[in-house]
């Protein structure tokens, strides 16, 4: 045998070894294999100590009574039972109010203002202009402006939703109440007088009626 074909059986068998060698190491792959999935990302630990607060502090709320307060619970509770309430939006029309229902006792005609008073504060608004009139005096009156109007208190019957909000105003007029003679008996009209009043509105939540009424009266 040459030399040549000696060579050619000895790579022979080499390459032979090898592919065996090859195939133990590597496999085959036969059929349908699963194709590979990456291993899932561990989930994140949980943050401890923390708590998600949802909502928040309510401004509307808390700017005009102090927070946690019975009156800033008995607020909350109104919006409770009527989601559209606003303190803010109330305060609006309690200024507007006030003026309002002021110059009306002061000018002695409650005529435009009586759906918002209370029985018992219309039948002592009534009887102060009863007085007056017996008397034969003539009230002028001009309304200078409100210079202090802050929420003092409020208080929510849960049984009956009825809600109770007390504010004090602080404003400025001038009143001149004249004798029959015109002579000036009570006031003076170059001088402002100071007028503070506090004032309780109540209402009923939920009822149809959005209006407020005055409640009671102090100073």
């Amino acid at each position: 045998m040459s030399n040549a074909v000696i060579q050619l059986i000895v790579l022979a068998g080499i390459a032979i070894f090898l592919i065996l060698r090859l195939k133990n190491v590597l496999g085959t792959r036969e059929g349908y294999e699963k194709p590979i999935v990456p291993d899932a990302a561990p989930e994140p630990t949980a943050r401890r100590g923390f708590e998600v607060i949802e909502g928040g502090p309510d401004h509307d709320i808390i700017d005009n009574v102090p927070e946690g307060s019975d009156a800033a619970r008995a607020l909350a509770a109104m919006k409770k039972i009527e989601p559209s309430f606003s303190v803010s939006e109330f305060l609006k029309g309690a200024r507007g109010a006030y003026e309002m229902i002021l110059m009306a006792f002061e000018t002695g005609d409650l005529s435009k203002v009586r759906p918002f008073l209370s029985e018992d504060v219309a039948e002592a608004f009534e009887a102060a202009i009863a007085a007056r009139a017996e008397r034969g005096l003539e009230v002028h009156a001009e309304f200078l402006g409100l210079r202090e109007m802050t929420l003092t208190d409020a208080e929510f019957d849960h049984a009956t939703q009825e809600a109770e909000i007390t504010v004090r105003f602080g404003g400025e007029l001038i009143s001149v109440a004249r004798d029959a003679a015109g002579n000036v008996v009570e006031g003076d009209p170059k001088a402002p007088r100071k007028q503070r009043d506090v004032w309780t509105f109540g209402r009923q939540m939920g009822s149809s009626d959005p209006n407020w009424q005055l409640d009671a009266t102090g100073g």
